[in-house]
């Protein structure tokens, strides 16, 4: 079971907990509803926890398969549209690989990304159930 505590520092702002962890993450609302630059807001977090978990499980993979000592520098961009109505939820999310290096194994590579978004990311599982969810993969030779 995973588990979070969020702790209340006043006006629109928290600070949250993962279990295991000892230094929180600060949550607050919009400027226009009361945030005041102190913390993310919850709806971009989601965006990071996707990124981050798929770029998590392609740098193990790119590990595992030995072909990360060629990979000079790997970013993972993540894009998504939001609804107007409410509750604003995003609908579509997109996620860019970039991958830079030489002699870049592009076949290895794109089945670490395909791996990742196909059967390890839970993150992208549940980012499914309510959004359509797209990638593209870009190699750059340097």
């Amino acid at each position: 079971m995973a588990k979070t505590k969020l702790v209340w520092k006043g006006n629109m702002q928290f600070d949250a907990y993962s279990a295991g962890q000892d230094e929180p993450i600060h949550i607050e609302a919009e400027e226009k509803f009361g945030g005041i630059g102190y913390g993310y807001q919850p709806k971009p977090l989601m965006l990071v926890s996707l990124g981050g978990c798929t770029a998590l499980d392609v740098a193990s993979l790119m590990k595992k398969m030995r072909i990360d000592i060629n990979v000079s520098d790997f970013t993972v961009d993540v894009d998504a549209h939001m609804t107007e109505e409410h509750p604003k939820y995003f609908d579509k999310v997109h996620v860019t690989y970039t991958f830079k290096g030489k002699n870049l194994n592009r076949e290895k590579l794109t089945k670490c990304v395909t791996l990742s978004e196909g059967r390890y990311c839970g993150v992208y599982k549940m980012f499914r159930s309510f959004a359509e969810v797209t990638y593209e993969i870009n190699f750059i030779e340097a």
